[in-house]
């Protein structure tokens, strides 16, 4: 029988994505090191702990400042929608602030934490305190030199902490090549954080990285987090599993023609389509037509819009037939438009999550995701939409995302590198003959069903899109005015054959006519000679009737004349 080792227990911060890095929140009744440079967050992070347990775990907590007036912490994080005065008057929480003067500390004696220790304990004590913040210890130790005197400081005040089972995080300044500014911190605490803020590109990124965290498994890479209205969120990776589903029902992409090359059925149902193409090749126009198709089915559609206002979008679409207004009114549809240099990529990925969260939707259009470049690298862009699209897979969301590129089918590729992320990959090309661009479609991919290998004409119309079958010239597949001078050709080429055998039908026609007439006039000759011919049968036959008769008639005459019984002897004379 397997025996039930002791493992650590955690307090769970509340922080989305934090708790997925430390597979659990911070180390339960143990002091918890979070360091960084000035404006990295921590005193935000902390009192999120603080707030997030009187709220959702019912951990009271205690915050003591050594910077900060408890009014100005009060205000602050008011903009984080946190009512902290509602929770110190439920006795759910302890501000306290503490002065200390370094001109007051000085290395006379010994250094006794007794006092403070009494402070903190007796704020504990009143409400029961299970989490505390000490914020920043460098205030507290800022009047020590001596290194041997600091660490066991250090190390007296994390086992105070540990000894009074509350859960406790330390806030401290990063140092110039250390995690902290005396280099010894990290050492004392079971659990370290470390903040970073970097500007790239004029663009700022904050990271997370937990340094160490003792007796237990965690995540050990930078993970990207954000600050804004909603609180704080950590982006780490949650879906490198790949264990979202796979669907297998269809929804239409609003092009009839379009369903007709995916099988008649459309794209699967939480898939991820990519459509890239020129500038004006109708990336926009395909992302409508999917919008509306959704919203008239009644399902929902969140479109996140990265260069055009919504209002241009929705007097754009009416140009082709589609009234999106009809449905951001009925609730169906929501624009978000941002531009995407005026946040960092980590910024703009917390923001579709949550936006895609509140509105729950059945799909979801980012149009274009390319523009995301202005907002960082390639990888970094690359990263951020593989975890957009697993988070949207997990929740069965269908994803059309566009991208702005160039090049033909043989050498169709994205910036970023993300056509291999999609299921269905759609190129809308942009080709030059006889002096005009004619649009074309290639359906290059889809996984999991078969699709049409034609090369389609793309025609956008009042009436909407529609692609038109494939016509082949001489020269090849045929779009635009060629296809019209080729079709106007071949039309005058069948009307020229159809003459043709019309003239040819008529001759064949007469001289049918004539042969007939020149048979029925052989055939009265020969009816005519055949009359002749019995009628010269009859008088031969008659002429020799008469002979036959005159010959009768002359044996019967010479009978009659010398009788049987007259003799004629040779001389002529009778006897």
């Amino acid at each position: 029988m397997t025996r039930d080792l002791p493992v650590i227990a955690k307090s769970p911060t509340g922080i989305d994505g934090l708790d997925e890095v430390t597979f659990g929140g911070l180390p339960q009744g143990r002091p918890t090191l979070l360091c960084g440079a000035a404006g990295c967050g921590k005193t935000l992070f902390a009192m999120t702990f603080l707030y997030n347990g009187a709220v959702a775990y019912d951990e009271p907590g205690v915050f003591i400042a050594f910077e900060e007036q408890p009014e100005d912490l009060i205000k602050n994080v008011g903009s984080l929608s946190y009512d902290i005065e509602r929770l110190i008057e439920q006795k759910k929480i302890v501000v306290d602030h503490i002065h200390l003067d370094r001109n007051e500390i000085e290395e006379a004696g010994d250094y006794d934490l007794d006092g403070l220790f009494i402070r903190i304990g007796f704020a504990i004590d009143a409400i029961g305190a299970k989490r505390v913040v000490i914020d920043t210890i460098e205030t507290l130790f800022g009047g020590l030199d001596n290194q041997a005197v600091l660490r066991s400081e250090l190390r007296r005040l994390f086992e105070w902490l540990k000894s009074k089972g509350v859960t406790a995080i330390i806030t401290g300044e990063r140092g110039d090549g250390t995690l902290t500014r005396y280099g010894l911190e990290e050492y004392v605490a079971d659990c370290v954080i470390l903040l970073d803020n970097r500007v790239h590109d004029q663009l700022s990124t904050r990271r997370l990285r937990v340094v160490k965290y003792r007796g237990t498994a965690h995540g050990t890479n930078e993970y990207p987090f954000i600050i804004d209205q909603e609180g704080i969120t950590v982006m780490p990776i949650t879906s490198s599993g790949l264990s979202h589903d796979a669907w297998t029902e269809r929804v239409s992409t609003g092009i009839a023609d379009l369903d007709e090359m995916l099988e008649g059925n459309g794209y699967y149902k939480g898939s991820s389509i990519l459509i890239s193409g020129m500038a004006g090749a109708g990336k926009s126009t395909v992302s409508a037509h999917f919008a509306n198709s959704i919203c008239s089915s009644g399902q929902r559609c969140i479109y996140f819009a990265m260069e055009e206002s919504p209002q241009q979008i929705v007097r754009n679409m009416k140009s082709v037939g589609l009234d999106l207004q009809q449905w951001v009114d009925r609730g169906l549809l929501r624009f978000s438009a941002r531009r995407p240099n005026l946040y960092g990529l980590e910024t703009h990925l917390a923001a579709m999550h949550r936006e895609v969260k509140e509105f729950d939707p059945a799909a979801v259009v980012v149009d274009p995701i390319s523009a995301l470049m202005g907002a960082g690298v390639a990888g970094d862009v690359h990263s951020m939409t593989l975890r957009l699209i697993d988070f949207l897979k997990a929740r069965g969301v269908t994803a059309l995302f566009t991208n702005l590129g160039a090049g033909n089918a043989d050498t169709a590729t994205t910036e970023m590198h993300i056509s291999s992320l999609t299921d269905t990959w759609l190129l809308l090309y942009n080709r030059e003959s006889n002096g005009e661009h004619n649009r074309q479609l290639y359906l290059l991919k889809s996984r999991g069903m078969a699709h049409s290998n034609q090369v389609r004409e793309f025609l956008m119309s009042a009436n909407g899109i529609s692609l038109r079958e494939v016509y082949v010239g001489p020269d090849g597949v045929l779009t635009g005015s060629a296809r019209v001078a080729q079709e106007a050709r071949d039309r005058v080429d069948g009307l020229l054959r159809t003459q043709d055998m019309e003239r040819r039908t008529r001759e064949n026609e007469r001289r049918r006519r004539d042969l007939a007439a020149q048979i029925e006039a052989l055939k009265a000759q020969l009816a005519n000679e055949e009359s002749e011919m019995d009628l010269v049968n009859l008088e031969g036959a008659a002429r020799e009737d008469q002979r036959t008769a005159a010959r009768n008639a002359q044996v019967e005459s010479r009978s009659v004349r010398h009788g049987p019984s007259s003799t004629v002897n040779p001389s002529g004379s009778s006897k």
